[in-house]
């Protein structure tokens, strides 16, 4: 493989580690509040407005199915409800309740300590960097791949 192939293959190898790795922090941080990271995950996409659930699956890089497994769950658990879609008759929009903004809320102080003690091992506007460098290289690969 040629040097711009090891780099690819090194960088998609660090994603799959950091997928993992947020999802350990996520669990941790979901659990003591009775979520999982899939809920919280697609709970969080429809905070500020509803969503249809292929929309969430847009938005979060999932798929369809999954993602309407997901919110039926959060409907059966009470943390969020269908309602209906005006642009689309079977295509129900699911928002959150105030039992599931509520569980969102209760997540958010221990994901602001862990987020703090990311920034300091980054140092300052280390975590910037990291964003935006993620979010070029997403770009990148949708350009090169709807070719």
């Amino acid at each position: 493989m040629n040097r711009t192939g090891d780099l690819l293959s090194e960088a998609a190898l660090t994603v799959y580690r950091l997928n993992g790795q947020f999802l350990g922090v996520g669990d941790m941080l979901a659990r003591p509040v009775g979520m999982t990271v899939a809920w919280w995950q697609v709970l969080s996409a429809v905070l500020d407005e509803p969503m249809s659930v292929a929309g969430v699956a847009r938005l979060r890089g999932l798929t369809r199915q999954g993602v309407q497994r997901v919110a039926d769950l959060l409907v059966e658990q009470g943390l969020a409800e269908y309602e209906p879609n005006p642009a689309h008759r079977r295509a129900k929009l699911l928002r959150p309740t105030a039992k599931g903004v509520a569980a969102i809320e209760r997540i958010g102080p221990d994901l602001e300590a862990v987020a703090d003690q990311v920034a300091d091992e980054l140092g300052p506007d280390g975590l910037e960097r990291v964003i935006e460098a993620l979010k070029r290289l997403s770009t990148a690969l949708d350009r090169v791949t709807r070719e």
